[in-house]
């Protein structure tokens, strides 16, 4: 052996010295070799069963002997080849896993991900452990080199490390299913992390350190969750970089390539933490976070980029793998001289072989319940695919570096490590690499479904048709004339074959044959993929945020995992981010302030509608597509149903925001033309640039400018912005009309809110305590006390008045009012009411009419719940007469009439029982409607009554309603601009142009003055047509906020916005709680009455109001379109 030695030692100085005078740049030929011999295998291979890693370790194997073991040598290239194979370890890991590690888990899919994380860290946890022990001990017990149980463990570590980056290239290649793939490729990412870890850990133990059991839990902790700690933080902090970059396409690749290894880097070297599983968190972080942040042209540039990193890095370092092991065998001078060592290395794969098997056994019941679970033939694959890699030969490599200037370990020892492990990525490649999809096929895990192949036959025939329409369209032309189709066809080999008829893949409707559970699964999954894929087309149009996108992509994840066993449910996982969560409510305690209130709440009503709108549409558009690709068939028509099925709850939402909150959806759609009209532009100036009407400089300056355009849309989008507190309260009839003129808003009398859906304004039977006035927004109401099961849909809208009733009699609350969408309101405490009641008799009258809109609608709803508040106004304003009635007297209600008992106590004539009020009063000979009523079992209720006479106890207060225009005509409950005339035998008021809708009573502004009882009546009413008109009209009234006293001269107007000059386009719809037009002739609303005369009525006869908007000096062409976008809002064009 000496002498062998003496003969090599001359050899080896030459070779020193040939490698001395090497030049550096030699590294280059080698990477370019290696490009090209990775081209050519993956060219040569393209369609064969041989793996192309497989093939590229062949070939470094092959270069590395002929450049180690022949004296013929390379030249340059084998000093290229030396350079790259003297490479420190470390460097060699610093060089290549990072970019390799983050495109394996940036490719991943988030959601598949969260399912089989628990089946990861079992196998990267435990398994790992459990792979150590047993090679460790195997190596212990039965290899003849003495090793202690530290250096068995270590290459037993070293040795658990499934590399990934010699599976995922395999996977890619075979074509494994996703589930599979996810847990494979995810367990070799965690796992090549943990492996490292428990790698460095007894490698420090080997070189002398000791460690108790405290501090190895202690140091696997920090270094594993450390490492994923600073991948999340540099995550957050690039993904928050990213957001300030504007289209530029370069830089945010390159961002995410420096960040992977500045990561690595910072964990491996600045805190002494596993730079592998800083890499693969940052690289999960970006999967589930910064996906959509690429968007078009962008993502597609950095999915070919890091596709195009990935396979150079896969060359190099598979090739540089098979360099490695040739050197690290031919250079073991005594190591190797007899078969034994290989005789291990053939057991030690053994080893490996059933110390995975253990592994996946052990754990196979927690793998087989966890996640997407594990059946039996996965697990097989799962078993014969612990490929070892790079990895583990660059950690051999680190000892061996260590062992040649350390006493604890021996050259030998290191030799062996290179050689033992060299040789297990070796065969790990060749024969389990090679073989897996064989082990598919004998599993049939690589066959398509009977549906996927009818599929696959149906589109071959549309294929075939798409072609015959292409050649109808381009298969001749002026220049050269016809071409010939059995030629084209003939070139067209993939659809040459068909035979037979083209079938549905699903059958015709009438085969109900056809409607399993496999083709129900099947037509699900691609209508759910079109979704998805609809909304990609959204984010790129500017329809919808990132964050949307991130959220709705999730929605069909989670429900593409339950087609199989349940219809289609993506809107399941939406409806937690469109409702509003119960910590919202915490929002609105007395501690945060009503503007950032106001400000979350918004924000997350505009993510709500954004959800709700591209929910819709995605399914609209899948639908469609559906249908057109597959036609009309009993499985399509029943997940079509199911997708319409889906949308309902969100087009309720939309319907709702669109009644409560108009300005978030106009403000949401401004946003989304704002986007696309910029796009367009930009498309338009680099059509004309493409086809040469435009210079590219021409086009560089056009384009910029739009670019600079389309950023400042995206950092300051148009916001919804809800109207001032002075100007919401201004429309309310209540405020406006009695409130504003006694307390200004500043003053504090009432408190501005804005409530979420579901909450409590007040509950049945509690102490009133204020008046809640609503002025935008639903709230229902709930009663145990009113059994009336007619009201269908028992609902106050804007411009409702909430408790004033209660308030005004001192009476327990009747119902619970009980919030059902957002809703702004305003609070008015119970004592500032009481202070207006008493400052003026009319104010008290006007006040108990108001409170009769509530009453009315809560006790009789058959008749008063469709009437819009404004129609009810206008009701209360001029069909009704309230009158006080002293004990003993006597009331008479009128055929086509009703009344409502507000306070007091009464009887009726010829019975004993006590009407208390509240209770609504019917007379006894009604027309047709009432006898319904008295059918329908209303009449029985509690607070119903229907009497010729009724006699009064004490002193009561009645209002009565005169509706025999219901009877006629369902006017108001239509919304009609006009109510219908009355009959025929009922007398018509004088009209007054003075008194119309458009002016105000000019009495109500006089100065206080002692008022007879009529005087107080025509001021009550005129305050009740001042209510009706707020409530059409909202805030086109200018109302004196700030005054307490309204002379002549501050006439409340109403302003007409000048429009502009030029013409524009007419609006051709009205909307306030139903379409309107109102236009120059607005026709006369007549309220009139025939009510029983009594003596105090016939001393008062009241002018009716009327609405006048015609001009007498005003031509045809001066005719007004006005459209109601919102409640009490006007706009004129």
């Amino acid at each position: 052996m000496a002498g062998v030695r003496e003969v090599l030692f001359p050899y080896r100085m030459l070779e020193e010295e040939t490698s001395s005078n090497s030049n550096p740049t030699d590294a280059v030929l080698f990477f370019g070799l290696s490009l090209v011999l990775g081209i050519a295998c993956r060219h040569l291979l393209r369609g064969t069963r041989v793996p192309y890693t497989v093939a590229l370790l062949v070939l470094g194997i092959a270069l590395g002997s002929i450049e180690y073991a022949t004296h013929h040598r390379l030249g340059k290239i084998g000093d290229g080849i030396r350079l790259w194979a003297n490479i420190d370890p470390d460097l060699l890991l610093a060089v290549f896993l990072p970019a390799l590690l983050f495109e394996s888990s940036f490719s991943m899919e988030v959601h598949q991900i969260k399912r089989c994380v628990v089946q990861m860290i079992v196998l990267a946890g435990p398994g790992v452990l459990i792979s150590t022990f047993c090679l460790g001990s195997a190596l212990k017990f039965t290899f003849p080199y003495n090793w202690s149980w530290k250096t068995s463990l270590l290459l037993g570590g070293l040795l658990s490390a499934t590399d990934p980056v010699a599976i995922v290239a395999l996977l890619k290649e075979l074509g494994a299913s996703k589930k599979l793939s996810t847990i494979i490729e995810g367990e070799s990412l965690m796992n090549d992390g943990t492996a490292i870890v428990v790698y460095q850990l007894f490698y420090q133990m080997v070189l002398g350190k000791s460690f108790n059991w405290a501090a190895i839990i202690k140091f696997l902790a920090q270094v594993s969750l450390g490492a994923v700690g600073i991948g999340l933080a540099f995550g957050i902090i690039s993904v928050l970089w990213l957001g300030f970059i504007f289209n530029d396409t370069v830089i945010e690749i390159s961002l995410t390539l420096a960040v992977s290894y500045v990561a690595y880097f910072t964990a491996q070297e600045g805190f002494d933490v596993s730079g592998v599983l800083t890499v693969m968190t940052l690289g999960m972080f970006y999967a589930a976070v910064a996906r959509t942040a690429f968007k078009g042209d962008g993502q597609q540039s950095l999915h070919h980029f890091w596709e195009m990193v990935a396979y150079i890095a896969n060359t190099l370092i598979f090739i540089l793998s098979g360099v490695v092991i040739a050197e690290g065998i031919l250079s073991g001078d005594d190591a190797f001289q007899n078969g034994h060592s290989w005789a291990y290395l053939i057991l030690l794969y053994v080893y490996i072989q059933v110390s995975r098997f253990i592994v996946v056994g052990v754990l196979y019941p927690f793998l087989r319940y966890f996640g997407y679970g594990l059946d039996w033939k996965e697990a097989i694959i799962l078993i014969w695919s612990g490929l070892r890699g790079a990895v583990a030969l660059s950690l051999s490599l680190s000892v061996k570096r260590s062992s040649d200037s350390s006493t604890e370990l021996s050259s030998k020892t290191g030799t062996l490590f290179v050689f033992f492990t060299g040789g297990i990525v070796f065969l790990t490649l060749i024969v389990n690499g090679s073989t897996t999809q064989f082990i598919l096929h004998l599993l049939d895990m690589d066959k398509l479904s009977a549906a996927k192949r009818r599929i696959l036959d149906y589109t071959k025939y549309e294929m075939l048709n798409k072609a015959l329409e292409a050649f109808g369209d381009i298969g001749d032309d002026e220049e050269l004339g016809p071409a010939d189709w059995p030629t084209v066809k003939r070139y067209i080999a993939s659809l040459n074959n068909l035979e037979g008829e083209r079938v549905p893949p699903y059958g015709a409707p009438e085969d109900d044959d056809n409607l399993d559970h496999m083709n129900l699964k099947d037509i699900r999954i691609r209508l759910l993929n079109g979704v998805q894929a609809a909304y990609w087309g959204m984010l790129d149009e500017g329809r919808i945020t990132q964050t949307t996108a991130n959220l709705l992509m999730q929605s069909v994840d989670e429900a593409l995992d339950l087609v199989s066993h349940e219809s289609l449910c993506d809107w399941k996982g939406l409806k937690a981010n469109v409702h509003f969560p119960s910590y919202y409510r915490l929002l609105q305690t007395s501690i945060c302030p009503q503007k950032l209130v106001t400000y979350f709440i918004v924000e997350r009503l505009e993510s709500a509608c954004y959800i709700c709108a591209a929910f819709l549409r995605a399914h609209r558009i899948a639908q469609r597509q559906l249908h057109d690709f597959i036609g009309d068939s009993d499985v399509t028509s029943i997940v079509i149903n199911e997708s319409k099925a889906e949308g309902e709850e969100a087009r309720k939402f939309l319907e709702d925001v669109r009644v409560t909150f108009p300005e978030v959806l106009q403000v949401l759609k401004t946003r989304q033309v704002t986007y696309s009209v910029l796009n367009h532009l930009v498309d338009y100036v680099q059509n004309l640039e493409k086809v040469g009407l435009l210079e590219e400089k021409e086009m560089l300056h056009l384009h910029d400018a739009v670019q600079t355009d389309l950023k400042k849309l995206l950092r300051n989008p148009p916001l919804v912005k809800i109207p001032k507190f002075i100007d919401l309260i201004s429309r309310h009839p209540l405020f406006g009309t009695v409130l504003s003129s006694v307390f200004a808003p500043h003053e504090g009398s009432t408190k501005e809110t804005m409530k979420l859906h579901g909450m409590t304004l007040y509950k049945e039977g509690s102490k009133p305590n204020g008046v809640w006035l609503i002025s935008s927004g639903v709230v229902k109401w709930m009663s145990k006390s009113i059994k009336n099961k007619h009201s269908l849909h028992p609902t106050f809208t804007h411009g409702s008045t909430l408790g004033l009733y209660e308030v005004l009699s001192g009476k327990p609350n009747i119902c619970d009012m009980i919030t059902d969408s957002m809703v702004i309101c305003f609070f008015v405490e119970r004592e500032k009411i009481l202070s207006v009641l008493r400052s003026d008799p009319s104010i008290e009258v006007f006040l108990w009419q108001e409170s009769a809109i509530v009453l009315a609608k809560l006790l009789l709803p058959q008749i008063f719940e469709k009437m819009a508040m404004h129609d009810l106004r206008a009701l209360v304003a001029e069909r009704s007469v309230m009158n006080l009635y002293v004990s003993r007297e006597t009331i008479e209600i009128p055929h086509h009439s009703i009344g409502f008992l507000l306070e007091g106590f009464m009887k009726t004539q010829g019975a004993e029982e006590l009407i208390i009020s509240p209770a609504t009063l019917l007379p006894s000979h009604g027309s047709l409607s009432f006898q319904n009523l008295e059918s329908s079992g209303t009449t029985g209720a509690s607070f119903s009554h229907q009497g010729s006479l009724y006699l009064v106890e004490t002193r009561a207060r009645v209002i009565i309603f005169d509706i025999a225009a219901f009877e006629a005509d369902l006017a108001l409950q239509q919304r009609s601009s006009f109510l219908v005339p009355p009959s025929a035998d009922q007398l018509h008021r004088p009209l007054s142009r003075e008194h119309s809708l458009m002016s105000w009573p000019e009495n109500f502004y006089k100065p206080r003055q002692t008022q007879n009882p009529e005087e107080t009546d025509r001021k009550a009413n005129s305050l009740s047509a001042r209510a009706m008109q707020l409530s059409i009209y909202g805030s086109v009234v200018d109302i004196q906020q700030h005054t307490r006293s309204f002379p002549r001269s501050s006439l409340i107007k109403l302003s007409y916005p000048t429009g502009p000059s030029h013409p524009g386009p007419r609006l051709v719809s009205v909307k306030s709680e139903g379409a309107a037009t109102v236009r120059r002739n607005l026709g006369v609303r007549k309220f009139t009455g025939n009510f029983t005369p009594t003596q105090e009525q016939s001393k008062d006869p009241r002018e009716s109001h009327v609405v006048d908007c015609s001009s007498d000096e005003s031509g045809a062409e001066d005719e007004h379109i006005v459209r109601i976008d919102s409640p009490s809002r006007l706009s004129f064009r």
